[in-house]
């Protein structure tokens, strides 16, 4: 009786982990195949017969996923898995995995990053340095632009989850008052939560770390930004479709919010007409390419558990299950 073939395995797209992180082979004998992106006329293609398929951004879809009959794990390189069709995995008995709590510093230090720097102006004064304002000033010092400390604010976290909790222990530490907003339309709300449109009234700093579901895209849109008595902040690390980004740029525009600080965006890259791109020149908008998670200490600790989660499956003892 021959011995059954090595499972194969198919990483999509290397690329999307940084170059410092390190991948170690896995432990049991495999066959390896690694494409540092795989356009989606490629994707049927590459994973026809694989046995387990690593993707991080490449999606993968019904068709695509029925196409290959060999195939029984996706293992997902990062915690989001909209990139999967979960039903059409469901119906073909693949397993799915994700990688979860890795980024518990680096988000949430990316997060206070964007707030630090737009509750003090930072981008802005150093450009009018570079533009000789300093120079011209006269003096040690000049006041363009808004300073404003964090102790004493109140900082509005939207999720409650690992890095939602991480981030408010950092606000605490500031010596914030923090509130965790409840969800969008509950009555009554959770106990330990204010109601979500007390949250957006109250908050100077409003932060997102929620998933994108259909009951939260646009979470935050025009009534939302209405609501918004106190011209906050909006940082946004978490997905880009929570927020409704024309609405984001009037908001900006009309001075309804102090400032907005993303790191994500709803098409990525984004093309040129997009609207976070439009907003560009304004001194209190900071866009960053989706590198909140992207610290070299988090992307190994995801590789790491990247490798760890497919050892487990092909154990019988399979870890990090979506379904």
């Amino acid at each position: 009786m021959e011995d059954a073939a090595p499972p194969r395995v198919v990483f999509l797209d290397r690329a999307t982990l940084g170059p410092s992180a390190r991948l170690r082979s896995l432990a049991v004998a495999h066959d390896f195949v690694s494409f540092d992106a795989t356009p989606p006329a490629f994707i049927e293609e590459r994973i026809a017969d694989a046995d387990i398929v690593i993707t991080n951004k490449t999606p993968l879809r019904a068709p695509s996923i029925m196409a290959a009959p060999r195939l029984r794990l996706i293992a997902v390189a990062a915690t989001g898995t909209d990139v999967v069709d979960l039903a059409a995995c469901r119906a073909q008995n693949v397993a799915v995995c994700n990688i979860r709590d890795y980024a518990l510093n680096t988000v949430p230090e990316h997060t206070f990053a964007l707030i630090l720097a737009l509750r003090r102006s930072l981008l802005a004064y150093r450009a009018s340095v570079a533009e000789g304002r300093w120079q011209r000033s006269g003096q040690f010092c000049y006041f363009d632009f808004p300073i404003k400390d964090l102790a004493g604010a109140t900082l509005g976290v939207f999720g409650r989850g690992a890095l939602g909790s991480a981030v408010a222990r950092l606000g605490k530490a500031f010596g914030m008052e923090v509130i965790f907003a409840g969800r969008k339309g509950d009555v009554p709300t959770r106990a330990g939560y204010v109601p979500f449109e007390e949250a957006l009234r109250r908050s100077d700093i409003l932060t997102l770390h929620c998933p994108l579901t259909l009951a939260t895209r646009h979470l935050i849109g025009t009534p939302e930004f209405a609501l918004m008595a106190r011209r906050p902040l909006l940082i946004n690390t978490a997905r880009g479709g929570l927020v409704d980004e024309l609405a984001l740029g009037k908001a900006l525009r009309s001075g309804q919010i102090a400032g907005a600080g993303f790191d994500v965006a709803s098409e990525e890259p984004p093309p040129p007409d997009h609207p976070l791109l439009a907003l560009s020149d304004l001194p209190n908008f900071i866009l960053t390419p989706h590198v909140a998670w992207a610290s070299e200490d988090a992307m190994q600790v995801l590789a790491d558990q990247l490798v760890g989660n497919i050892e487990a499956f092909l154990a019988n003892a399979p870890r990090n299950l979506v379904q």
